[in-house]
């Protein structure tokens, strides 16, 4: 780990710490102050995915996907996704309620219940989203690293990894889409840029 990488993991747990209570659980606090949903809002590409369950050698497994930001008119996000399996085209949604801290939010809707959490993003170009939920009496955690673009800027990468390790997660839990041969516009470039 580069010292830039240290330095951030170490502010970043301080600060945790510095907001927990005897009653709040220990973990990694958002780096957020506040969030922005209307800037949130919009297509995302994921182009890094990490999590307890996750592999390297389930790399096979992931084409790339596209996640999608709504607001609805009950404030809370619609969250939809488009992935390339094969020849097919795989789409799913949910929808985000708002949790009382900036940046969080429960899936709505499911049979166990799912944190999900904005941990940090700047709006125009990367995203960090945790996801946390039990399973069976297991702990399931899931980091998505999402841009507004297929590139990935290496500092982006390493607050990614950083976080990803923070969390207790090893560098064979973080897995990349294959981005060769996707179909159903996946691929697609963004507004205004080709």
């Amino acid at each position: 780990m580069g010292p830039c990488c240290a330095l951030w993991v170490v502010l970043t747990l301080l600060k945790g710490l510095k907001g927990q209570t005897p009653n709040t659980p220990p973990g990694i606090t958002s780096v957020l102050q506040s969030f922005q949903e209307d800037q949130f809002q919009g297509e995302w590409f994921v182009v890094g995915l990490a999590g307890s369950t996750h592999r390297k050698t389930d790399r096979f497994l992931l084409n790339p996907f596209i996640a999608t930001f709504e607001q609805n008119e009950n404030s809370r996000l619609e969250v939809s996704y488009a992935m390339t399996r094969g020849h097919r085209c795989i789409t799913w949604s949910y929808v985000l309620v708002p949790a009382a801290r900036p940046g969080r939010f429960w899936v709505d809707s499911r049979e166990e219940p799912e944190e999900v959490q904005v941990y940090d993003t700047d709006y125009s170009v990367f995203a960090l989203m945790l996801f946390r939920r039990q399973s069976g009496g297991q702990s399931i955690l899931r980091v998505n690293l999402l841009c507004r673009m297929w590139m990935i800027q290496t500092q982006v990468l390493d607050k990614f990894v950083c976080l990803v390790r923070a969390l207790g997660l090893s560098d064979n839990n973080i897995v990349f889409p294959d981005l060769t041969g996707s179909t159903c516009g996946v691929l697609a470039t963004p507004e205004g840029s080709a």
